[in-house]
């Protein structure tokens, strides 16, 4: 693969498990809000929380708005810990900076909880920005994070930089934005997800990953 020098990492199912802290609160959310959990809550992994209120549920701004405050009345002091770092990922983050890589964040999740995951799990050390959505909705789409992250590192050269997640919308997010998309298998997302929206590679390890991106 070609030489990259700047590595945009999605947060949830790339550097996290965060499955049971976010289900648990969209579970909580939902069933306050009076609607019937799906039977599959693992549509909820990925994409930014309003959409899937919305697209999964049925729910109208007024719904989605509650709805979401409910989620953040229990991720905001338990959910967001209720996560853990997967194997093989500081050993992978290191290795990268330690090759002379920029390593920065860009995910859906609101910047101010991102920030709290990673001072708490250790992961801050390596990140020279951890970019991500407002409370407010701004800044939600991936698309909108990674200009953000690009724009606050001062980069023009976009050929230079690389985002690496594990769902579809982080692939349509870097192509929107004219970046490249490295997919990883050890998160949420399947093969099939990934090279279907366009994956320009694919890592089933972050072992892997290292090596492809330091060869």
């Amino acid at each position: 693969m070609k030489k990259f020098d700047t590595l945009l990492f999605d947060l949830d199912g790339t550097l996290t498990d965060s499955t049971e802290g976010i289900l648990n609160c969209l579970i909580y959310a939902i069933e306050r809000m009076g609607f019937e959990v799906p039977e599959d809550t693992n549509i909820f992994l990925g994409p930014p929380i309003r959409q899937s209120f919305a697209e999964f549920l049925g729910m109208n701004e007024e719904q989605v708005d509650e709805a979401v405050r409910i989620f953040r009345e229990r991720y905001s002091d338990t959910g967001l810990f209720e996560n853990r770092v997967y194997d093989g990922i500081p050993g992978m983050l290191e290795r990268l900076k330690s090759g002379g890589k920029r390593l920065m964040v860009a995910t859906s999740k609101p910047q101010v909880y991102a920030v709290r995951i990673f001072e708490r799990f250790g992961l801050a050390q390596y990140f020279e920005i951890v970019g991500g959505a407002e409370l407010d909705g701004s800044r939600d789409y991936k698309d909108e994070v990674i200009e953000y992250v690009l724009a606050k590192a001062g980069i023009t050269d976009r050929s230079t930089v690389l985002m690496i997640g594990d769902r579809r919308q982080d692939v349509l997010g870097a192509h929107k934005t004219d970046i490249e998309c490295m997919g990883i298998l050890w998160g949420y997302g399947s093969v099939e997800e990934l090279t279907q929206a366009g994956a320009d590679y694919i890592a089933r390890t972050p072992q892997e990953a290292a090596d492809m991106l330091l060869s």
